[in-house]
């Protein structure tokens, strides 16, 4: 009878595991050594590469003048981490995994988030968007929908802003982006306009030379264009007589005030009075 070979220890029997683990290594090594050297040949050129071409984009963004500091940075940074996707996407590929999968793996659970973030998103883009095309700045007077105020901060998410009253507003970008935007403070100069209604028996042209006198005597009245009165229409009320006048952006508000002021003293030292709505015609009785 042939004696059956002696059992190996349990010490024994991991050191030979080991050494077997230990081959399979080296044998897989050696069968893709090729693989390994081309996947950290590229893993090192695209951080090369993405750091060289994430600081380009950084220097060339926040050296614009004409894109805002937020913008910038923003835009950078989504550059720089597209860089850094693409070369663990191509270190991968060397690797032979399938990225066909990842990616669409990705882009399922980008669009999941994009559709649970969906208002959030939005003001991002509308965010994106004002800073881009600056509709308006931080200090300018703006008015959009029901919302007026002046800007304080444009930030990604929201604007604020500042009430004439005090009161402090914080707005989606969406809704100042979906809404029509009148700039009060953009441009340089602006026109003032004042319309009254005198009674038909007062003195019409001792009504226009006043108002034009008042508005063309004003220091802040530019004299081009040349101010103007004008007789705006003919109403159940009276004469509508208006004045127009340019003025620098900043005396707007101020010399609107002064001229309604002015205009009021001037015709009661005249003798001219405003005109009142016609009252309406009475409504007939029912028969009896």
């Amino acid at each position: 009878m042939t004696p059956s070979p002696p059992k190996l220890t349990p010490k024994l029997a991991a050191v030979g595991d080991q050494i077997n683990v230990a081959q399979e290594a080296w044998v897989w090594f050696k069968i893709n050594l090729a693989y390994l050297t081309g996947a950290v040949a590229v893993l090192v050129a695209g951080v090369i590469l993405a750091r060289f071409l994430s600081r380009w984009a950084d220097r060339a963004l926040t050296g614009n003048s004409r894109i805002e500091p937020t913008v910038a940075k923003f835009l950078s940074n989504i550059i720089r981490y597209a860089l850094w996707s693409i070369v663990a996407i191509t270190v991968l590929t060397q690797f032979g995994v399938q990225t066909t999968s990842i990616i669409a793996a990705l882009g399922g659970l980008a669009l999941a988030v994009g559709l649970a973030l969906q208002g959030t998103l939005s003001n991002v883009a509308a965010g994106v968007m004002i800073l881009i095309q600056r509709p308006f700045r931080v200090g300018e007077y703006i008015t959009a929908g029901t919302v007026s105020g002046t800007v304080e901060a444009i930030g990604l998410f929201t604007t604020e802003m500042l009430q004439l009253d005090g009161l402090y507003v914080m707005v989606p970008n969406n809704e100042l982006w979906n809404k029509a935007v009148v700039n009060a403070s953009r441009m340089p100069t602006r026109r003032l306009e004042l319309l009254v209604t005198i009674p038909y028996e007062d003195d019409l042209r001792a009504a226009q030379e006043a108002m034009l006198a008042l508005v063309a005597g004003d220091a802040r009245v530019l004299a081009e264009p040349a101010p103007v009165a004008f007789v705006a229409g003919l109403t159940d009320a009276g004469v509508k007589l208006g004045v127009r006048g340019w003025c620098k952006t900043a005396d707007y508000l101020a010399l609107s005030w002064a001229v309604n002021a002015a205009v009021k003293l001037r015709f009661d030292e005249l003798g001219i009075t405003f005109a009142t709505a016609a009252p309406a015609p009475a409504a007939p009785a029912p028969p009896r």
